[in-house]
């Protein structure tokens, strides 16, 4: 018995020794860890292989490589406002007053070897990754992947794009140049407007009245601790949903709401993964070696008599001054306050669209009375108006950001500055109007495209002269695979309105939003909305010899 029991536990302890120090390494993590298990159910999980699903991946190389040069940027900077008198190598600089924080950004940018280019590599990152963002969630909006069970995975990219946008400008401010400094200054006055409230946040961000004297550091705090790890904590929560609710994939042969049609974690799309990230972080190097963005070093240290006249907005936050530029200058008066309407009736419409934009997906089932669950995505012509809102939604930000370059637009075309204020005031409302109905228009036209194709297949441009002299156009059959992509998608009815009845059996009036449910749905489905697809009974009549092939 002892014998045995030696060989029992002798040879498998000479075993691990005979084995390669990894896969004793290996064994040791998985004892403890459970990581074989963990990796054999995930190594092997379907990815979807379309080009528009890497526009995330994009966000997230752009988000680690803002953490790496970022980590390394706060080795050398020092975010104090106190005054200093410059002595670098940057010579035109030498002998004035400063800030700590511009000195030690100078420093940085000139005495730090790889410092400059650490720096626009950082900041390059972060307008590629708010740009990667703002694309990515249009691709889930127009293609309706938002849709359940994928609505919290929604606005946890939302509250990442909203978080980066204010981690973008905490970080633009944080040289404390002139540029920035009058940014922030724009910033204190959006916060002054709000009433009752406004004053007190106003007073704690910058220790005082403006500039006071400690933004920079309580910026630098806000900038690499408290926004950095919300976000790092919604990436790893947005990729775990991404993994656990399994990836979205768009209508083709063998597709279905149950199953992933592409290729293994492991090794494939590990490899392009890995080959994509490296893409990416040399475009972001290469803009920021050819393209010099923000040079602090042209304008000078911030001064609050001073103000930058080529001041402009990140093109992220274009659209909320331009609604404040091109807005009146609306003030009342109540009880001895001021309440300045012409600042915060913008900074209310911007937080009213971005509210708009975060709380769409539970609008849309709500709205159209769909609570299934859907992993096959929607060609965007055949969503009509929801295509059609986004579009109006882009149409509106560019107008919005039209205003806010508004004097680089009158500079660098000759146009009148009141003018172009008057279009924004107007293209505002009118222009997403008028591009929802275009782009609905554009999109009913494409079903019909789509139909038309189906029931007569492709137009060749062969014409043919009938033996009794009339002409044709010989239209070339589809593919199996390319019916099943045009007449895969699914068309909802639109919801009707049924009448409320009591435990008396006595009928009740609708109530208010049920009437407003209903007419929304019916924009949404009902006539005039989408074009029917073909019948498998008109397909057959058209292909049995009745039409002309």
């Amino acid at each position: 018995m002892s014998t045995a029991s030696t060989n029992q536990t002798g040879a498998p302890d000479q075993d691990r020794r005979k084995a390669p120090a990894g896969e004793r390494v290996a064994d040791w993590a998985d004892g403890r860890l459970g990581i074989y298990t963990l990796a054999k159910a995930n190594m092997r999980k379907i990815f979807p292989d379309h080009w528009s699903f890497m526009l995330g991946e994009v966000c997230l190389y752009s988000f680690l490589i803002i953490i790496l040069t970022g980590v390394y940027l706060t080795l050398f900077f020092h975010p104090s406002m106190n005054e200093v008198v410059y002595h670098g190598s940057y010579v035109p600089m030498q002998g004035m007053r400063m800030s700590e924080a511009y000195k030690s950004t100078l420093d940085i940018s000139f005495d730090v070897r790889g410092g400059l280019l650490i720096r626009q590599i950082h900041h390059w990152a972060a307008l590629v990754f708010i740009a990667g963002m703002i694309v990515h969630m249009m691709r889930v909006f127009f293609t309706g992947a938002f849709r359940k069970p994928r609505e919290v995975n929604w606005l946890f990219g939302f509250l990442l794009m909203v978080l980066g946008i204010f981690t973008g400008f905490t970080g633009y401010s944080l040289p404390d140049d002139l540029l920035s400094g009058t940014g922030v200054r724009i910033a204190d006055g959006l916060i002054l407007s709000v009433p009752i409230v406004g004053t007190y946040i106003s007073m704690f961000l910058f220790g005082g009245e403006f500039p006071g004297t400690d933004f920079v550091s309580m910026f630098y705090s806000i900038h690499i601790l408290l926004l950095p790890g919300i976000m790092l904590g919604l990436v790893v929560a947005h990729l775990i949903l991404v993994i656990y609710h399994k990836h979205t994939q768009f209508p083709g042969p063998g597709r279905t709401n149950k199953n992933v049609v592409g290729m293994p974690l492991m090794p494939v799309y590990m490899a392009k993964a890995g080959g994509f990230f490296f893409l990416v972080f040399g475009l972001i190097a290469a803009l920021s070696a050819i393209a010099t963005i923000n040079p602090v070093w042209v304008l000078g240290p911030y001064r609050s008599d001073q103000v930058s006249t080529n001041a402009q907005p990140d093109w992220y936050l274009g659209m909320s001054e331009g609604l404040i530029r091109a807005m009146p200058g609306w003030e009342i008066n109540l009880w001895g306050h001021t309440l300045v309407l012409g600042v915060f009736i913008p900074l209310a419409l911007f937080g009213v669209v971005l509210g708009a934009i975060a709380m769409y997906p539970f609008i849309e089932s709500w709205v159209t009375g769909d609570k299934r669950e859907h992993h096959l995505l929607d060609r965007p012509r055949n969503a009509p108006t929801r295509t059609a809102f986004g579009v109006a939604w882009i149409t509106a930000y560019m107008v919005g950001l039209v205003g806010g370059g508004n004097d680089l637009w009158a500079t660098h075309f000759h146009l009148s500055l009141n003018a172009i204020t008057w279009f924004v005031r107007i293209g505002f409302f009118v222009g997403p109007v008028l591009a929802f109905i275009v782009t609905k228009r554009i999109c009913l036209g494409l079903q019909r495209r789509d139909r038309e194709k189906v029931l007569h297949g492709r137009e060749s441009g062969i014409i043919k002269r009938l033996p009794h002299g009339e002409f044709v156009e010989i239209h070339e059959p589809l593919s199996q695979e390319q019916l099943h992509t045009l007449t895969s998608h699914n068309q909802p009815q639109p919801l009707e309105l049924e009448p409320v009845v009591d435990e008396n059996g006595v009928q009740r009036k609708a109530g208010t939003m049920q009437k407003l449910r209903v007419k929304l749905s019916k924009g949404f489905y009902g006539e005039g909305s989408q074009i029917p697809k073909p019948t498998a009974e008109e397909f057959q009549e058209i292909t049995s010899g009745h039409g002309h092939h």
